[in-house]
């Protein structure tokens, strides 16, 4: 299977009054409470967490989008990816940004794809989420119940401008374009890899499947939970006659590892903390606008990870020991780790892992921790998950048998 170092590069510096004083980590905080110097060297950190994860020999390194929060310091994932581009060398590239329908025209995002794929020698994953409610609808003003017909009229515009070779005419519903001539075109042919981020909506498994795309659901609230949403899909799947390969879903999880059980609690407790009770406050309106979800959705009961979380606070856990009987994060000793890991990845038909391994305030020499102990005496045990299965939707120049990065011969 493919394991992925995958980061959301938080704001770790939240007053200790912000519950008190603040609703939402998100939309409307305040942006006086970031302070541009400790951002800096967050920024520094993270990049080396990044760089680090390449050395270590994660398959890839995920980065994501989000806007107007303290959550996830990338409103540009390209910009961060631009770095790794030249910074690593052997690991996938996967931008689970881009958040297409928020761009007009979407082209600015195929150039700027197809850049970094030429940049990294071809190591791209493109992902293009819908975009959270936060995000889409309140941080840059898009009507909700057009979100999926802008993502799809998007979409459409990318992949065509990625794989036609002669200059033609858009006249979509949101964007008219009288020449779409993409320069560079990636190098991958005839397109990256496309992993689309969802968080169960009943449309969003039908878009997946019938385009053969990748689905990764982005729950931090873990595997237990994000069993239904990965059941529902494997159905589906089923029902449209479609095979079960693992490697048609990716799921993230939040994982620390220590010594001993105990030892994970000390070292990882309070940034975990800080994560659940910080960094996903969001106020409940502001986690599902009115049309954000469809009507096929909501009768199904489905609702965004955050969302449901938002509406209750009752409804998180309330310390360590919730956050691990519930799922929410696979803690402890590398032998726990390696169990709860390997039951999650049978449980929900996994073949693209995504570990979460800075959580919160984790400072980098405890990231450094979790992940040389997680590839050391973790991976190893997962790895081989799943090789019976060929894996398309993984970048063409990291098989098995790379091929040279040259002059090419094709038109």
């Amino acid at each position: 299977m493919k394991v992925s170092f995958f980061h959301l590069m938080p704001y770790q510096s939240l007053p200790d009054d912000f519950l008190d004083k603040h609703r939402s980590a998100w939309v409307d905080l305040p942006n006086s409470n970031f302070d541009p110097q400790q951002g800096r060297h967050m920024y520094d950190d993270y990049l080396d967490e990044l760089q680090y994860a390449d050395s270590l020999g994660f398959d890839g390194v995920c980065v994501n989008e989000h806007h107007a929060n303290a959550y996830g310091l990338m409103p540009s994932p390209n910009l961060i990816a631009s770095i790794l581009a030249r910074s690593t060398s052997k690991a996938a590239l996967i931008v689970l940004g881009n958040s297409i329908a928020l761009y007009q025209p979407p082209i600015r995002v195929a150039e700027e794809m197809a850049m970094l794929d030429v940049l990294s020698g071809g190591r791209l994953v493109a992902g293009f989420p819908v975009g959270t409610s936060m995000d889409t609808t309140f941080a840059y003003g898009q009507v909700p119940i057009q979100l999926r017909e802008r993502h799809t009229e998007a979409h459409d515009l990318i992949m065509k401008s990625w794989q036609t070779r002669e200059p033609f005419v858009f006249n979509g519903k949101f964007n008219q374009l009288r020449y779409v001539n993409v320069w560079p075109r990636p190098l991958q042919q005839p397109h990256p890899p496309v992993w689309i981020p969802g968080s169960g909506s009943l449309e969003t498994w039908d878009w997946v499947l019938q385009r053969n795309y990748v689905y990764c659901y982005l729950s931090y609230y873990g595997y237990l939970r994000g069993r239904r949403v990965l059941d529902g899909f494997w159905e589906r799947t089923a029902q449209l006659g479609i095979d079960d390969n693992p490697y048609r879903v990716g799921f993230l999880q939040l994982v620390c590892v220590s010594e001993t059980d105990s030892q994970a609690e000390q070292d990882y407790a309070p940034h975990v903390d800080y994560f659940y009770n910080k960094m996903l406050r969001v106020y409940g309106p502001f986690a599902e606008s009115p049309g954000y979800r469809s009507i096929e959705s909501l009768r199904a009961g489905l609702r965004t990870a955050i969302g449901t979380n938002a509406q209750s606070s009752t409804s998180q856990p309330v310390g360590w020991k919730d956050w691990v009987e519930q799922g929410h994060v696979i803690a402890g000793s590398p032998e726990t780790v390696r169990d709860r890991l390997k039951e999650a990845i049978g449980m929900l038909r996994v073949g693209h892992l995504m570990c979460l391994l800075h959580i919160g305030t984790m400072p980098k020499e405890l990231t450094y921790k979790n992940m040389e102990l997680f590839t050391s005496q973790v991976l190893p045990a997962i790895k081989d998950t799943w090789a019976e299965y060929p894996d398309p939707w993984w970048p063409s120049t990291l098989s098995e048998t790379p091929q040279p990065v040259g002059h090419s011969g094709d038109s």
